[in-house]
């Protein structure tokens, strides 16, 4: 490799990890003809299946030159940072010889936006089109959307990439609009809305004409930045959830605002992004998506921030003791699966299990669920705990006392008042 070429991946490895929209979840392209990759059987970037495999993905931009001059993007045309730009054949070259060396298993392109959207997004389709036809390349490949790119290339692009995603950016329009006046989300969502038809129409086919080409197999993603604009938790998940349900994605990913330069209509934060805000949206998040929850239950106009010392399943479920205790050997799965302390695996296996007989205590914990927690939510065959009037406060401090939680332990003098 020269040593222009390692500068250039430098750059614009460095300019690619604040997007953390790359799972390689999905996707079941299959090797073909002995070419290079498999991305169905995936195991310098790290990211994770469906089924838990770590994937190795070559995580770049494209360049980091652009047009626009977003308050929050370290890549903004208004920034000092140092510009670089990789060549088709150069990203074509490093993903080969970086798969040969087992360094990825997939790639994950980006790009800022130089001249205008179809210059951009048609260099990272060829890019996508030579590794696949060129050199036969099956493994993953994750290409971004540029916003405003005709639906000739989106077409194109989907015929090549695994996946796609286009970032949303702030949660709200108004928030947009304060850091990044140029752009809409009138602008994501049309060619979210294509490619999500045009997922659909080909799956149409597929039941009629067995040789239709894959598009876009493992769907479509987006990103929202957390916590540049002032925005609720409750906006910030109505918009997911109105994103899930339109556009069928696969994914939203919560980023954590991190500083990059001093702006006036950025807030004033310290050096570290929001993470434990940014767990607490993937909680309500899988709450929404795994769990059966709307997330009107979990947000809404008197409740619209989430807790920071428990998570959003527990804080819901301690705003509704009226449905609880939950009678193990009887409840219907939906109900289990809002117990505190129990995931879907343990779910689905208390159903499995309680064809054979009642369940005791015992054998809830071999099941794997978090009994310390869920024994106050729960009724099973040999219970003998109970609260007779449980008071909320009294519980979630009972809760947190016993719990290993780094976030808040709860004073042993606290809890002698309850």
């Amino acid at each position: 490799m020269s040593d222009r070429i390692r500068e250039k991946l430098q750059i614009l490895a460095d300019a690619a990890k604040y997007d953390v929209s790359c799972s390689s979840s999905g996707s079941n392209r299959k090797n073909a003809n002995k070419g290079l990759g498999d991305a169905s059987n995936s195991g310098i970037c790290h990211t994770y299946t469906e089924d838990g495999r770590c994937v190795s993905l070559l995580k770049i931009l494209l360049t980091n030159h652009c047009v626009f001059d977003c308050a929050f993007c370290v890549s903004r045309k208004s920034n000092d940072i140092k510009r670089a730009a990789f060549t088709v054949e150069e990203v074509v070259e490093l993903t080969i010889n970086f798969y040969r060396r087992n360094y990825i298993e997939g790639l994950f392109l980006s790009s800022g936006i130089f001249k205008d959207a179809d210059f951009t997004m048609e260099r990272l389709v060829r890019i996508a089109k030579k590794l696949r036809l060129e050199h036969r390349f099956n493994g993953y490949i994750h290409l971004k959307t540029i916003p405003g790119a005709s639906q000739e290339l989106l077409t194109e692009a989907g015929l090549y990439a695994d996946r796609m995603s286009i970032n949303l950016e702030m949660p709200t329009e108004a928030g947009l609009k304060l850091l990044a006046p140029e752009k809409s989300h009138e602008e994501v969502k049309k060619p979210l809305g294509f490619i999500k038809d045009s997922i659909i129409a080909l799956k149409d086919e597929q039941k009629i004409i067995k040789s239709v080409p894959k598009f876009v197999p493992a769907g479509q993603s987006t990103q929202m930045v957390i916590g540049a604009t002032p925005e609720t938790d409750m906006e910030i998940m109505y918009s997911a959830d109105e994103y899930y349900k339109n556009y069928e994605l696969k994914r939203v990913y919560y980023s954590g605002y991190i500083p990059i330069s001093y702006d006036d209509r950025m807030p004033i934060i310290g050096s570290q992004p929001p993470l434990l805000r940014e767990n607490r949206l993937y909680q309500t998040d899988w709450l929404m998506r795994f769990y059966g929850f709307d997330v009107r239950e979990i947000l809404n106009a008197q409740n619209p921030h989430l807790d920071v010392d428990i998570d959003p399943k527990l804080s819901w479920a301690l705003r509704n003791l009226d449905q609880f205790p939950v009678d193990i050997n009887t409840a219907d799965y939906r109900m289990i699966l809002r117990v505190p302390g129990i995931g879907v695996g343990s779910a689905q296996k208390i159903v499995k299990a309680r064809k054979f007989g009642k369940l005791r205590s015992d054998q809830l914990r071999k099941l794997g669920i978090a009994y310390n927690k869920a024994k106050h939510f729960i009724r099973c065959a040999d219970s003998v705990f109970q609260l007779n009037a449980p008071d909320a406060m009294h519980l979630k401090a009972m809760i947190l006392g016993q719990s290993q939680s780094k976030y808040l332990k709860v004073p042993q003098n606290q809890l002698a008042l309850f």
